[in-house]
């Protein structure tokens, strides 16, 4: 019998949870400054495992993947680009393992490049995003979820090559940040909105944001998409509180007690999806969980 797809699961009414920071977490493992990040999956798997695990561990009913900057444009920066297929199938095989009968929504994120600087094409994108995808499927995943965008095109090249190149469900989701006027905008000048009502056009199955705020913020946004779309479901993805500076260092200081008494307000602004980015761990997650149950 198929697994049961992510959207079906949310027509019960359920908030699901997902998982937390993986970047911080490699890090604490001794990924180097400057060190690729998702060559781990090839060199130290059992390490990416130990991350995925973690979170499924805590209650979390899916997780991602090491391949956040698994495009072969931020590949290349290591003169790996001709390893994204490898790279990227073997991070879904990594989280598949951890994840058991959980589901998995593979990461990809931003390739770094401009197109409103045509420095890359729609063509070029596509077809990085389509590598990413492919991969994905054969290495077990259930989903991508297309993260921590800022321009919309980008974005929507990124759903269509894994809409038409495989049948992973498709999440998507931007980063926005609050102007002096009061307003979410993208880095690039996209609204929660615009945003929204793009990637749903070109064949979003669950849309949302990540990254750049706490859960707090993440109220407010999602309370924006939910008010023009009542259907969609929406995740989100929110640090642990807005990032501080001690001591030279960049601490992010919502605790695990502090995430998990807003988790509520987000499910009842109309969040269907849960879960944590910069600065959450496992902890986080669980507590999570807790609240909403």
């Amino acid at each position: 019998m198929a697994k049961q797809k992510i959207t079906q699961a949310l027509k019960s009414g359920k908030v699901l949870i997902s998982d937390g920071a993986w970047g911080t977490f490699l890090h604490k493992k001794g990924l180097k400054p400057g060190e690729c990040p998702e060559l781990w999956c090839i060199d130290r798997p059992a390490d990416v495992l130990d991350v995925a695990k973690s979170y499924i561990d805590a209650g979390a009913d899916m997780v991602e993947t090491d391949s956040f900057g698994g495009s072969s444009f931020k590949l290349q920066h290591y003169g790996l680009a001709e390893r994204a297929a490898e790279i990227n199938e073997a991070a879904a095989r990594i989280s598949r393992e951890a994840a058991g009968d959980k589901w998995v929504i593979a990461s990809i994120g931003p390739t770094g490049k401009m197109l409103v600087t045509e420095e890359v094409t729609e063509e070029e994108l596509y077809d990085a995003f389509k590598t990413q995808a492919v991969a994905f499927e054969k290495g077990g995943a259930d989903a991508a979820c297309i993260e921590t965008m800022s321009d919309i095109e980008e974005a929507c090249q990124a759903v269509k090559a894994v809409k038409e190149n495989t049948g992973l469900e498709i999440i998507c989701t931007f980063t926005f940040e609050k102007t002096v006027q009061g307003e979410y905008r993208t880095m690039m000048g996209a609204d929660p909105i615009s945003a929204m009502n793009a990637v749903i056009e070109a064949g979003a199955d669950i849309v949302g944001a990540n990254c750049g705020n706490g859960l707090e913020r993440m109220i407010e946004i999602v309370s924006q998409m939910r008010a023009v779309n009542k259907d969609i479901p929406i995740l989100v993805h929110a640090n642990a509180g807005l990032p501080k500076n001690e001591g030279g260092q960049v601490v992010f200081p919502e605790t695990p007690q502090d995430m998990a008494a807003l988790a509520p307000k987000l499910a009842a602004a109309g969040a269907n999806i849960i879960g944590g980015c910069c600065g959450t761990t496992p902890d986080h997650i669980r507590a999570i969980k807790e609240a909403l149950n």
